[in-house]
């Protein structure tokens, strides 16, 4: 795909900037242009809402099998580009084949979910002290939704931006990151497409870097926009929703993570090193679900640290197209210097370097709150051990952060796990796993500065429709004047 050039999308048509802009799309691994796409600015977003705005009535309208049929097309068109979307996440987001593989495959399920939500009770009757009234809680779809997907799961993420918003009758202008212009927004926009999806339903503007904070401002602002869903950095988040909040719109937000993994002094010890191997390292550890902090019990800390700084030393790393790399780049030079300075950080402080320390995948232990890495997400291959001397203080580092999105408790005894998740403040747990999982029937989301709302099953829908309340009078009705 090097070379490749991509215009907007709006209105079903590929269309250049009103500007005539471009910008690169590197490749993180090689640094050389991917690709180059159109950079949109403002006035671009204003024909992307035109269009979103002209195509809501019909596709509202548009019965349910109709609907059904789209994305059920859409979910195996997906998967019959498994390949194309792994040469496409290797060239421009770095991404291993594993990885490319599980976005095609939770992306097809994604829609499929959207596909029967589409046909699932959109309201109920009411009770009602009128008599002969009918009385009916009706959800609707809310008109356009503005929707950002991030770079690190694009396939994944662009997908659940827009699937729950569609079914649910609305129509989407889709801004995807910049560093993944067409993984995280044109590509499942042609899957989309290419199945029938109506034009101007789905709308999709690409920019520069410099022009983001614009141009998302833009979409989020303008009035015929109803809602907003972003999954991205908290400090992006913050922006977002407070741009969304200032105009009275709701908005679904999917934040950072600072997320633990707890290792219990009865854990299986390997299957525990295994699980937060891949917790902390799966594309490089940069998964918002990432597994940033490992509590392991004092009695069992040692050990475990040594077993797992021998697993994390032995994993491939590099070229993220070659099928036998388990550990690719990260995204570009500044998360590399971000991730570099945590880790300078933490040993400059005191902490042991037990397993790379070199920009590679990175161990640390005899970390304290004192050090950055502690409390701020890493988001890169680095994850530190913690020694903790009972579950009390491992539920309290646990929860000892702004953030609350998900955390995993490896235990052979499943009712002392249950009563540890439900102290903990995530809005995900995994008792027997680790971190890292989603599936799109489940309600996606963490509190606190992980963000509100949820992504995935009814609730995903309910996020994206309005609740009407509408009465059906049999009988004329008696007024006291």
């Amino acid at each position: 795909m090097a070379g490749e050039t991509r215009e907007l999308l709006i209105g079903g048509d590929s269309v250049p900037a009103l500007d005539g802009r471009t910008t690169d799309d590197l490749n993180p691994f090689t640094g050389e242009v991917h690709a180059v796409v159109a950079a949109a600015s403002p006035a671009d977003v204003t024909r992307a809402v035109d269009a979103a705005e002209q195509a809501f009535p019909a596709w509202a309208a548009t019965s349910p099998s109709a609907k059904r049929q789209i994305l059920l097309r859409a979910a195996d068109g997906l998967e019959a580009r498994t390949p194309e979307v792994v040469a496409l996440m290797a060239g421009e987001v770095g991404g291993v084949g594993g990885w490319a593989g599980f976005n095609v495959m939770l992306a097809a399920n994604v829609l499929r979910e959207a596909a029967a939500a589409v046909t699932q009770p959109v309201g109920e009757v009411l009770t009602t002290e009128v008599p002969g009234q009918l009385s009916l809680a009706v959800r609707e779809p809310l008109g356009v939704v503005a929707a950002f997907a991030p770079w690190n799961a694009p396939v994944i993420l662009s997908t659940r931006a827009v699937a729950a918003p569609l079914a649910a009758g609305n129509t989407v202008v889709l801004k995807p990151s910049e560093d993944a212009p067409i993984a995280a927004g044109l590509f499942i926009a042609d899957v989309l497409r290419e199945a029938g999806l109506p034009a101007g339903v789905l709308n999709v503007v690409t920019n520069a870097p410099e022009d983001a904070a614009a141009v998302a401002e833009a979409l989020i602002t303008d009035p015929r926009v109803r809602a907003v869903n972003f999954t991205g950095s908290t400090e992006v988040g913050r922006i977002v929703g407070t741009l969304a909040a200032q105009h009275l719109k709701p908005a679904v937000l999917e934040l950072g993570g600072k997320n633990s993994l707890l290792v219990l002094d009865d854990a299986d010890l390997d299957h525990a090193v295994d699980a937060a191997t891949f917790g902390a390292f799966h594309n490089a550890g940069q998964i918002c679900m990432s597994t940033d902090r490992v509590l392991v019990h004092r009695s069992v800390a040692e050990e475990f640290t040594a077993k797992l700084a021998a697993k994390v030393s032995s994993l491939p790393h590099g070229d993220p197209a070659d099928p036998g790399t388990v550990v690719g780049p990260v995204i570009n030079p500044r998360a590399a210097s971000r991730v570099a300075a945590l880790v300078e950080d933490a040993v400059r402080n005191g902490a042991s370097v037990r397993a790379g320390g070199d920009g590679g995948a990175t161990v640390l232990d005899g970390v304290t709150p004192a050090m950055r890495i502690f409390q701020e997400e890493i988001f890169g291959p680095a994850v530190v051990v913690v020694p903790v001397a009972d579950d009390d203080e491992a539920v309290a580092i646990a929860n000892d952060t702004e953030h609350g999105l998900t955390a995993g408790i490896l235990t052979e005894d499943s009712r002392r796990g249950l009563g540890l998740a439900q102290r903990i403040r995530t809005g995900i747990v995994h008792v027997g796993n680790q971190t890292v999982d989603d599936e799109p029937q489940a309600p996606f989301g963490g509190v606190k500065s992980s963000g509100y709302g949820r992504f995935g099953g009814r609730w995903g829908i309910e996020a994206f429709s309005a609740t009407r309340w509408v009465t059906v009078a049999s009988e004329h009705g008696h007024f006291p004047f």
